[in-house]
């Protein structure tokens, strides 16, 4: 009887689930499908380093669920999808099938919805503080700030780590750019504080310090990193500031629907359906009885 209990009660859980979640349950269980059979052949390929990149993506798109039960907080379903789609975007789409290096700005087109998301999570983060406490009466315009300052922070933190992968480790996470055109102090012959440019230049040559030459490098200059990095944190100000913009025009109207709530964290876990809740409370009855009845068993034995 316990047994058969405890299988109900599960059921009733997942059926809760799936009432209050069900666009992100079904995004969630594609998505995870699909990382699932990438991992797989890139096992049967031999390329261990994807394979665990795509066990990577499994955990991260586990998060969600985990944050929700783990602090007690909603994430609003469009919130959530997007946070699914953009570690599937970056993971398995932008570094094993390389959409960084086939689909222009995919990377910029990412680092913006970065700068969205996380202005919503920290405008989320105040505005719980503001409405829970006596003490604090912060006005539209200063939480649009905090929520802007605090994308910002997050994509500078996400280009130091970049950047100490690429010194540290070798990688190239900040992509090189080619540019036919430099303008610095530092090739400055005489060593003066003075700007020299250099236009159209066709070709850079590389030498080794026994003046062999080891690389060359067609169209240009090879910029190394420096207009990635300010590239990826222009457009998470763009993002950022989308937010924000629509976040005040939310408060000041105080309006009661908008698409901010759509990407705003609420506080308390989501409110289960009237059905769910009855057949729970109904479980519950029934699992009192049958304490009830198993301990008059025992007590006549």
């Amino acid at each position: 009887m316990t047994k058969k209990k405890k299988i109900k009660i599960n059921d009733i859980i997942k059926t809760a689930y799936k009432e209050t979640k069900r666009s992100s349950l079904l995004v969630y269980l594609i998505l995870r499908i699909l990382v699932i059979i990438c991992m797989i052949l890139q096992i049967i390929h031999g390329d261990l380093n994807n394979a665990l990149l795509c066990l990577l993506s499994l955990v991260l798109l586990m998060a969600p669920m985990f944050i929700q039960n783990k602090f007690a907080i909603t994430l609003p379903d469009g919130l959530e999808i997007s946070i699914y789609l953009f570690i599937f975007a970056a993971e398995i789409l932008g570094e094993i099938n390389n959409f960084y290096g086939i689909i222009p700005f995919w990377d910029s087109i990412l680092h913006t919805i970065n700068g969205f998301l996380a202005a919503a999570i920290g405008f989320s983060l105040v505005d719980l503080l503001n409405r829970n406490s006596s003490k604090f009466n912060l006005s539209p315009f200063y939480l649009c700030i905090v929520a802007f300052c605090f994308s910002m922070t997050i994509g500078v933190l996400w280009e130091f780590y970049e950047y100490g992968s690429d010194r540290i480790f070798h990688f190239d996470m900040q992509k090189d750019t080619i540019v036919t055109s430099i303008s610095s102090v530092a090739i400055n012959p005489d060593k003066k504080n003075k700007v020299l440019t250099y236009n159209n230049i066709d070709k850079t040559v590389l030498y080794n310090k026994e003046n062999e030459p080891i690389l060359t490098i067609s169209n240009g200059y090879l910029d190394l990193g420096l207009i990635d990095t300010m590239g990826d944190l222009f457009v998470n100000f763009i993002g950022a500031l989308v937010f924000s913009v629509f976040g005040y025009i939310t408060l000041k109207n105080h309006s009661k629907k908008s698409i901010i709530d759509s990407f705003v964290p609420q506080k308390g876990k989501r409110k289960i359906p009237e059905s769910v809740s009855n057949q729970i409370a109904e479980f519950k009855k029934e699992h009192q009885k049958v304490k009830v009845k198993e301990s008059k068993y025992e007590s006549t034995n």
